[in-house]
């Protein structure tokens, strides 16, 4: 079956809830003040079947102008409206104003239906097609059928039964791909069941027992039950209205405007780039900062305009502009949106949201503007390239970009493939997937080179830098596991060579200031005068009257060069007094078998302070093996 949304549209009082009622048999005047005064206030729902398993949800919504907000939220996911407009009054205001809204809401098919034909003589009625066709051109109404129908008598109802039909064969069912979204228009409990909802599930495919939550608030939920056209079902399709008993929330948490969707799957904001039309039939120009009201889905929120390129916006024009909201909402790339004044209340502009969640933007930036040009022509590869760019040393996941971008998965997998291809764009990290632009990783490897000669300059006794110590110098708002591909890459060019723990710059030699030599050889001096128990790291600094941190950046290059040995933190050695003791050792093994401490300090003469050092070296060497308080030599 192919579930589509129609929606009735039209001035107060024009009979769209009697057409409703003789298309379906349904009233959806259900509230006693709408019988009272005999006029829709709230949102009405009804079904319709046609032959070819066509199934209509129909949305009657109020004509009245103080309930055109709720006519606008009746409007969100309408594949096909009923433009309906009285015989005996034509055209009226909200005639004009519930087109417009159609338009800015993106309903691009529908039909006109004249009621009340039955009380005018047909050449009244002649003119009032004509009125129509003459109001409608350059709309996207402009050449739909106009069809004549008198609820009364039910003059017409079958023909229009017939062409929503066969307008119907050419329209397409929502996306049922991605994750679902179901905007809430009306909340009421049932006894023994609980919370109802119920929407237009715009996207995706909710099942029974589907873990869910409510956006904005985050109330997790779980769906207990669906029901679509008035019968229990396992699942919901897009485009369908659907009705979701909740367990988890009570109904007074719940309200019209709020989102059921996947747990954890969206997110909302309060800050989007838009496409804007400023309606030609508004009052004055939109300026600058202008406080207006967003309609969207089914909710209405406070929002400040920001116009990028310009400080006002004439009736007529459009431009790409920041809407700034008063508070969270979900919207999603591609949503419609309708904006209107609050006092005295319009509808005076409207459009689509191109990105959800932009980075601060500056007005009048040309990268922006680029951005959201290749997004308003729905070019992919272009939006895709600018996304990644735009989130410069930061990178970008893959849902992120999803989530901006609009593109259904399995085109981004393939444009995202095609830039990886060119170059355009890098993936530094491999899951969960995220990109970065060629631009900013080649500056993100040129910032770790310059941070390498940075150190270098003020370690000029050292060959490299740890690893740890360079990945702690990645920026900030960058992802420290950048650090690796920007590794790999500096290494491939030949840049830098990487020796297990520590990177070097290609090219650089430590030490080769004459001032440097001499105190090379002052230390190798001072240790060789030690002889067997060479000077503390202490003395060293005080015979030589320089820093522990110079003399430990010349014993880190005289280790390197293999010309002294670390022991500990403070005691180093010159090679020949350790090989004399290892032979020393080595013989006396050999001969007793065993050494004990007291035995070694006799034959060495070492102190206590470098008795335990030696040995311990000559352990770590795999000379000796220690066995309580003696040791025996190694069998190699």
């Amino acid at each position: 079956m192919k579930n589509l949304i129609l929606g009735t549209a039209g001035h107060i009082d024009h009979g769209k809830t009697s057409l409703v009622k003789s298309l379906t048999g349904v009233d959806t005047d259900r509230l006693p003040e709408e019988k009272l005064r005999g006029i829709t206030i709230e949102l009405g729902f009804a079904g319709l079947d046609l032959p070819g398993g066509i199934h209509f949800g129909i949305v009657d919504v109020p004509g009245h102008e103080k309930f055109v907000r709720t006519m606008v939220a009746g409007v969100g996911g309408m594949d096909l409206v009923m433009l309906v407009i009285a015989a005996d009054e034509g055209v009226m205001p909200q005639t004009r104003e519930h087109l417009d809204i159609c338009h800015l809401l993106c309903v691009r098919r529908g039909v006109v239906v004249i009621t009340k034909s039955d009380l005018v003589d047909p050449d009244w009625l002649d003119l009032v097609v004509e009125e129509i066709r003459e109001f409608l051109a350059g709309s996207f109404l402009e050449g739909a059928p106009i069809i004549p129908v008198s609820s009364k008598t039910g003059h017409g109802i079958d023909t229009l039964r017939a062409e929503l039909g066969l307008i119907a064969t050419d329209l397409e069912q929502k996306r049922c791909e991605g994750s679902y979204r179901l905007p809430v228009d009306r909340v009421f409990t049932v006894a023994g069941f609980g919370t109802v909802v119920t929407g237009t599930l715009l996207s995706g495919t909710l099942k029974l027992g589907d873990e869910a939550e409510i956006l904005p608030s985050a109330l997790p939920c779980r769906i207990r039950s669906i029901q679509a056209h008035g019968a229990k079902v396992e699942t919901g399709e897009a485009g369908s209205r659907l009705a979701l008993n909740l367990q988890g929330v009570d109904h007074h948490q719940v309200q019209r405007g709020d989102v059921v969707v996947p747990k954890g799957f969206y997110r909302t904001t309060r800050i989007v780039d838009v496409y804007l039309h400023h309606l030609a039939s508004a009052q004055g120009s939109l300026k600058h900062r202008s406080g207006l009201r967003l309609h969207s889905c089914t909710y209405e929120v406070p929002a400040t305009v920001i116009l990028f390129d310009r400080d006002t916006l004439a009736p007529g024009e459009s431009a790409f502009a920041q809407l700034r909201l008063a508070r969270p909402v979900l919207l999603l790339n591609g949503d419609p949106f309708v904006l209107r004044t609050s006092s005295p209340s319009a509808t005076v502009a409207g459009g689509r949201i191109l990105d959800p969640s932009p980075p601060g933007r500056r007005r009048r930036s040309i990268e922006a503007l680029d951005l959201l040009e290749n997004m308003s022509a729905g070019i992919e590869s272009g939006t895709i390239a600018r996304i990644v760019s735009g989130s410069l040393l930061s990178g970008i996941t893959h849902t992120e970009i999803s989530a901006r971008s609009g593109i259904i998965s399995r085109r981004l997998e393939a444009v995202l493939a095609g830039l990886l291809t060119t170059g355009d764009i890098v993936q530094v990290v491999r899951e969960p997937k995220k990109y970065i632009s060629r631009e900013s990783f080649s500056l993100l490897c040129d910032l770790l080179v310059d941070v390498m000669h940075s150190y270098f300059a003020k370690n000029s006794l050292k060959e490299g830098i740890s690893k740890e110590e360079l990945k702690t110098r990645i920026p900030a708002r960058s992802d420290g596991r950048f650090f690796t591909p920007c590794l790999i890459a500096l290494e491939k060019e030949g840049r830098v060579i990487v020796e297990r723990e520590h990177v070097r710059l290609v090219g650089r030699k430590a030490g080769t200031e004459t001032a440097q030599a001499d105190i090379h050889q002052q230390i190798l001096l001072e240790l060789e005068k030690g002889g067997m128990e060479p000077p503390f790291l202490s003395d060293l600094c005080t015979s030589l009257k320089i820093t522990e941190k110079l003399v430990l950046e010349h014993l880190a290059l005289l280790a390197v060069e293999g010309l002294v040995v670390k022991l500990k933190s403070d005691i180093y050695y010159r090679p020949e007094p350790l090989a004399r003791m290892a032979e020393l050792l080595t013989a006396y093994l050999r001969e007793k078998g065993e050494i004990s401490l007291a035995e070694f300090r006799e034959m060495t003469g070492l102190s206590r302070k470098f008795m335990f050092p030696v040995l311990e070296y000559f352990d770590s060497q795999k000379v000796t093996i220690r066995l309580g308080d003696i040791r025996v030599l190694r069998r190699k």
